[in-house]
């Protein structure tokens, strides 16, 4: 009998499957910080980001990277390795994300608008939005300064990123 040929399409899946195994576990030590995306290039390259309730402090990177570096042998897959926390101007990915946002302005896009609004809610199903606009007077001539409030679902946000002022 011949030796199986493993296609590379399988073993990036089982060692990503690993990397991810091996993050997980050195989260159950960081409870505040989460993992938003993990990619595996097909020359094993790992690219890991991170965020956090209270934000990603390098030392929180460092222990993640070390925790995957020291549980993976390079003579079993030749690899590199990149953690890094997700940057301001990143767009939110998970309801964790917004609700660690809640009181900052976003831009919100779904398929019909673009806003951008204070969060000022945001559960696990929709977010809430709080703005001011100029309108016309319901009486007479002129505009008015009102206060409007969106809910949107997450299910119809396309994009949402923390606008960051100065």
């Amino acid at each position: 009998m011949r030796g199986l040929i493993v296609p590379s399409f399988y073993k990036i899946m089982t060692f990503k499957e690993k990397v991810n195994g091996l993050i997980e576990e050195a989260l159950l030590e960081k409870p505040s910080i989460f993992l938003i995306d993990l990619a595996v290039s097909d020359s094993f390259k790992i690219s890991v980001g991170l965020d956090g309730d209270n934000g990603v402090a390098l030392q929180d990177c460092i222990d993640i990277s070390r925790a995957i570096e020291n549980n993976l042998d390079r003579e079993e897959q030749d690899f590199s390795l990149e953690v890094a926390s997700v940057g301001v101007g990143s767009p939110l990915k998970m309801t964790r994300q917004y609700k660690k946002n809640i009181g900052r302005t976003l831009i919100v896009t779904t398929n019909t608008e673009k806003i951008e609004a204070e969060l000022v809610e945001a559960n696990d199903v929709f977010i809430i939005l709080s703005w001011e606009a100029r309108e016309p007077k319901k009486v007479g001539k002129g505009k008015e300064t009102v206060q409007k409030e969106q809910q949107i679902p997450y299910t119809e946000i396309k994009e949402a990123i923390v606008t960051v002022t100065f």
